[in-house]
């Protein structure tokens, strides 16, 4: 349907999505049918249920403006954005925030504030494209998927053997031209200081349990910066090994230090194991019985020593003593994903709490 519904407490803003290098055939007539086929913008898109468009398309954008006048105008990273130039002439055109690229290093970003006014966004986590973000052809060319419409195949994360002459350079293992997973937790202050808007973490096609750990981590981080009024090392190492806890892919500083080396590069090393550290997710607690109700997500038994984690406590390490299924027959272990899971535990928790490995 073409309204958007926000569940009750959800405050901070929902945004259309549309960066698509548009064709004419995605185009459904003029800007006065108000409608674009790519995600049917209508006027029924107003500030009461969305409060933005992130665009790359100057036409899609002044669609927005002519059939939702209240909609913020945000300029997506895949612009390619990374000098205040060009930030003043999106500005010109009605724009009010620029994500820009995800080449900016940090100090072309401090560069950029003094020079503009206009809200900006940065990526601080996630994959990295080992082209300008989104406008990579391998994965259009080897698999039809486009990466400027979601579609990334992740070609350059593919094993390839690499020659020189005719002569096979690479004999122990295969060659792949990835980049590491974006990680800027120690860059965060230094973006809160310099007076960035918005801090966007990239999630694609990403868990919930990722997701979960992730945007927490950078949460809490952020929230203990304004806490304390600085961060120390120790700060930083903790809550990146938090975050780290949801990767299976190495990470890197991106271009936040200037341009990149090999060391942001998986030029031989491209594997992607996944864990089975998430083990459930909290449906219930009762407080009069300590029982908690889980959903189970992969296999654990009595005697793991698990961890529980949410936005409202500290997490918590707890050894499992006895479990039950649904019915409180008791289990030898608990081997099936999406069951639903009993057992004591002697603290609070609260609905949509996670529990993982330890």
């Amino acid at each position: 349907g073409n309204n958007v519904t926000i569940p009750n407490g959800l405050a901070n803003g929902t945004y259309i999505v549309d960066v698509v290098l548009a064709g004419d055939d995605n185009y459904n007539g003029s800007a006065k049918n108000t409608t674009f086929v790519v995600n049917k913008l209508t006027p029924t898109v107003t500030v009461d249920n969305v409060t933005g468009i992130i665009v790359s398309s100057l036409y899609i954008a002044n669609v927005a403006k002519e059939v939702a006048p209240k909609l913020e105008r945000h300029l997506s990273t895949q612009d390619s954005v990374t000098n205040s130039n060009a930030i003043k002439y999106y500005e010109n055109k009605g724009f009010s925030r620029v994500v820009l690229g995800r080449e900016t290093t940090l100090k072309e970003m401090a560069e950029i504030r003094k020079n503009t006014d206009l809200e900006l966004e940065v990526f601080i986590h996630g994959g990295m494209c080992t082209s300008y973000s989104g406008r990579c052809m391998l994965s259009n060319y080897m698999t039809n998927r486009d990466a400027n419409r979601g579609g990334c195949a992740h070609s350059c994360r593919w094993n390839y053997d690499i020659y020189n002459d005719g002569n096979k350079l690479n004999t122990d293992e295969f060659f792949n031209i990835g980049s590491k997973d974006l990680n800027a937790t120690y860059y965060i202050k230094d973006l809160l200081d310099i007076g960035v808007d918005s801090l966007k973490i990239e999630g694609r096609m990403k868990s919930l349990y990722y997701i979960a750990v992730v945007v927490g981590g950078y949460r809490k981080l952020i929230d203990k910066y304004y806490e304390k009024g600085t961060l120390s090392l120790d700060d930083i190492k903790y809550f990146e090994s938090e975050i780290l806890k949801a990767e299976n892919r190495e990470t890197g500083c991106g271009f936040y230090k200037g341009e990149v080396t090999c060391n942001e590069q998986l030029y031989s090393d491209s594997s992607e194991i996944p864990t089975k550290d998430f083990l459930g997710i909290v449906l219930d607690y009762n407080e009069n019985t300590n029982i908690l109700t889980l959903e189970q997500r992969n296999y654990f038994e009595k005697g793991y020593v698990v961890e529980f984690f949410g936005p409202n406590h500290d997490n918590y390490t707890f050894e499992i003593d006895k479990v039950y299924d649904e019915e409180m027959n008791e289990l030898d272990a608990c081997r099936h994903p999406l069951e639903i899971i009993k057992f004591e535990v002697p603290f609070k928790l609260y609905k949509h709490d996670m529990m993982r490995k330890k």
